[in-house]
């Protein structure tokens, strides 16, 4: 186990692939943990240095008393790749993560040459919905949204199958402290100003099923910054790395050629 000692909280992360390889960095959605990416990474090309962590709040990384502000969570992104080490990494983060990704890109664009926005926006529900799921967390635990959170994330042929287990227990296994400071910070952020102010090779990628961050949505985000491209995938939902991981490996992956990466 990994875990980064930044002061005032530790991360836990993992690394994979080539020591000294391309670095290539994931950040994940709220209510996951680094395990989202577990099933991409065998389709993605060799060589790379693959960097995973759990945001705070979430799985092993530490939890402190919300609430959150984005801020945060992109100096933690920030202050990890600088520990580690990083710099021109491509960023590739989903929901929360790819806020992540625009605050990151906004305030250390030395620490990136490439950003993938999944399933993302600049600005992701209203904060009246957020106070409500915060509420509803606390009262109940992660366990009171989890039937209408999976519902939202997964296509229903996938929801009809046995792997749904596995998320449903990752998802309600959040500390109810993380959920809702991280539910927090989203709910305090508008990036719309700043990331059009981008100036990056940017890919979005988008479900056609999703039921959190709509494909117009992450669409409307993606082109905030010229040049940015955009790809939707066919019958995926708001976590298209677990419901189709090999199709969003080979999205990744040509992204990254045609960057330069591999």
């Amino acid at each position: 186990m990994q875990m980064a000692d930044l002061g005032d909280i530790a991360l836990h992360y993992r690394e994979d692939g080539t020591p000294d390889g391309a670095p290539l960095v994931f950040a994940n959605s709220l209510g996951t943990d680094l395990r989202l990416w577990d099933d991409v990474l065998p389709h993605l090309p060799k060589g790379l240095r693959i960097i995973r962590y759990d945001m705070r709040g979430h799985g092993l990384s530490d939890c402190p008393k919300g609430p959150y502000s984005m801020g945060a969570l992109v100096r933690d992104a920030e202050r990890l790749l600088d520990h580690l080490r990083v710099r021109d990494c491509v960023f590739v983060g989903l929901s929360i993560g790819g806020m992540v990704a625009q605050g990151l890109a906004v305030k250390r664009l030395d620490l990136m040459r490439a950003m993938v926005l999944s399933n993302t926006a600049a600005k992701i529900g209203q904060p009246e919905m957020w106070a409500e799921r915060i509420a509803a967390v606390k009262q109940g635990g992660v366990a009171a949204l989890s039937n209408a959170t999976l519902e939202r994330w997964f296509p229903r042929a996938f929801r009809a199958t046995p792997e749904i287990n596995a998320w449903r227990h990752m998802l309600e296994r959040t500390p109810p402290r993380g959920f809702a400071g991280c539910a927090a910070a989203i709910a305090g952020t508008d990036f719309y100003t700043p990331t059009s102010g981008l100036r990056l090779p940017t890919l979005g990628i988008a479900g056609s099923e999703d039921g959190s961050t709509p494909p117009d949505l992450v669409r409307e985000t993606v082109n905030l910054i010229p040049g940015a491209r955009f790809h939707l995938m066919r019958k995926a939902g708001h976590l298209p790395c677990v419901d189709q991981p090999k199709a969003y490996a080979e999205v990744l992956t040509g992204f990254l050629k045609e960057v330069g990466h591999v």
